[in-house]
This record gives structure tokens, sequence and C-alpha cells, in this order.
């Protein structure tokens, strides 16, 4: 039997070999308050019942960039065969919360860089993009950390990263402009020279 205080969710969780997390019931109790505050009744109206649950166990899984120990190895090989030339990884789709409204942001994230002696494996390019986007974020912020990890870990030549994204605080409050795209980019190394721009972007753009 489970214990008491658990849910039947959590006793499901249980049931996986997943031990709750405690932070379920810190981050329930404040969201039943403000679904209180809204002038709801979460333990009457059968659509909110254990709805301060659920958000809990959302809000641990989509921010889980932010736990200690999730960040994504780049596993990195020699570069053996001398490539010097882009190695691109493109449309690769993401989900995030702007940090500003906690509502979400998503679209896709095209990375790219000019290898000298290390490459890295391809899985690990959307897995980076994954990890930073993966906490409460700010586009720009996104962007730069892309390109400042693999920098960082790769010394490459150069990185460029491209997000493109829709924002749904622009597209359901405020200024209320459904469709509207935010592109932003970050330019490292031998991107900065014209001809490599312009050939990461001309990539980018074919379907």
């Amino acid at each position: 039997m489970s214990p008491p205080h658990l849910t039947q969710d959590d006793s499901v969780a249980l049931e996986n070999g997943n031990v709750t997390d405690p932070r379920v019931d810190q981050i329930a109790g404040h969201v039943k308050e403000i679904i209180r505050i809204l002038g709801l009744c979460p333990d009457q109206d059968p659509n909110l019942i254990n709805t301060d649950r659920r958000v809990a166990r959302m809000y641990l899984d989509i921010f889980s960039g932010l736990d200690a120990g999730t960040q994504p190895k780049l596993t990195t090989f020699p570069n053996d065969e001398h490539y010097t030339s882009m190695v691109m990884e493109k449309e690769i789709a993401f989900y995030s919360m702007c940090a500003h409204h906690f509502v979400p942001f998503y679209g896709h994230g095209h990375i790219a860089y000019i290898p000298n002696d290390k490459i890295v494996g391809l899985s690990k390019l959307p897995r980076l993009l994954e990890f930073y986007a993966r906490r409460p974020q700010i586009q720009e912020r996104l962007t730069e950390q892309i390109a400042s990890t693999l920098e960082e870990e790769l010394t490459p030549q150069g990185v460029m990263v491209v997000i493109e994204a829709r924002h749904l605080c622009v597209e359901m409050r405020g200024v209320k402009k459904p469709g509207a795209v935010t592109v932003t980019s970050a330019i490292r190394g031998i991107f900065l020279e014209k001809a490599v721009r312009e050939e990461f972007l001309d990539l980018m753009r074919r379907r």
C-alpha cells in the first residue's frame, strides 16, 4: 500500500522505481495557493484536483536543466581526417520557458562549427540545446550559452548558432502578435568572416 500522502500519479511513479522528488510538495503548495487566489476551487472542481501536483512535476521536468549534474558530456573525437570545413546541424526543435513571464517559447536551433583538432558526436549538439532550454530562459542568453560551451569544449576555428523562435509572451499577451518570429545569433572565430557566415546562412535556409 502506498503512503497516504501520495497521489495516484505518485504511486505509479514509485511502482516504476521513481522516488517522488520532495520539491513536488513544496511547489504544489504554492501552485494551489495561486489557484485559490484566482477564485477557483482546487479541491472541488474535478478538473483542478491534483493540478497543483501535475504543475509541480511538469516544472521539475521542463526546468531540469537547472539540476546539478545534468549538463551533457560533449563526447569528442580526434579530427584524424583533418576535416576543416563546416559541420552543421540545423532545424533542431526545442521548447523553453520565458524567464520574464513563465510562458513557453519554441522553435528551431541551427548550430555549426569548423573543427581544429577535435570533432564532437552529432547527437551532442541537440542535447546541448535541450539542456540550456530546460530552464527559465531568454533567447539571447540561450544562443550565447550554446556557442560559448562549444567554443570552450572544442576550441574550434569558429562557432555559429542561430535560433528562431515564437514567444507566447508576444502572441498571448502584451502586443498580441501571433506568428512573430524572433531570431538571435552568436558568432565566434572564423564565422566573423563574411564568406564563412554567408555559407552558414545559405545552408541554414536550404530545406
